[in-house]
């Protein structure tokens, strides 16, 4: 008759590596294993410990749910992994902000007739090039503050160098939510 050894694993070995905070008054539980099954957006096969690491330690301390798509975590090849705080988590804190008071934003195209043009939303025509996004934010108590991003500067693209599907499709929506987010993170 032989006897099984085994090894039982205590709660603490179970949840380690294992986070548990609140974000927007509900719990999150996060583990490394679910952040590289579940989160990685790109190449979850090459992210490294530190990475998610990293991940998991912003979410926790901003209290940010990834489930939510509030922050994102994003691998391509070898290269270093991105984490992006989702444009909504800062609309939310705005929102909840009372010295907020609202927003104004756009796109900024070069026309044929008029040059350089800030455009209100994200239409444009197809023979006018997007050089960049605005965003004027308002708070209670100062003056409004205008803040404009270069196309150039933040277009996402892959690693051979191309512009990547979203910004392909969407390069109006994209660099208007990149001008709305830099005027929310330093203005409020």
């Amino acid at each position: 008759m032989g006897v099984k050894n085994q090894l039982v694993k205590s709660e603490a070995e179970k949840n380690k590596g294992e986070f548990t905070y609140l974000a927007n008054g509900e719990e999150v539980k996060l583990s490394a294993a679910m952040v590289k099954k579940y989160l990685v957006s790109g190449d979850a096969s090459k992210i490294t410990d530190q990475e998610v690491m990293m991940f998991l330690t912003l979410c926790k301390y901003q209290h940010l749910n990834p489930f939510l798509r509030e922050a994102y975590l994003i691998k391509y090849g070898n290269k270093e992994a991105t984490i992006v705080t989702g444009k909504d988590t800062f609309l939310k804190r705005a929102a909840k902000n009372p010295r907020y008071l609202g927003k104004e934003s756009g796109i900024i195209v070069n026309t044929e007739d008029e040059g350089i043009v800030h455009r209100e939303g994200t239409f444009h025509l197809p023979n006018e090039p997007i050089v960049g996004g605005w965003a004027k934010i308002f708070v209670k108590g100062r003056h409004p503050e205008l803040y404009t991003v270069s196309f150039d500067e933040y277009v996402g693209k892959k690693s051979d160098g191309t512009i990547n599907s979203q910004w392909q499709s969407k390069p109006a929506t994209m660099i208007r939510k990149v001008a709305v987010v830099q005027g929310l993170r330093e203005y409020l």
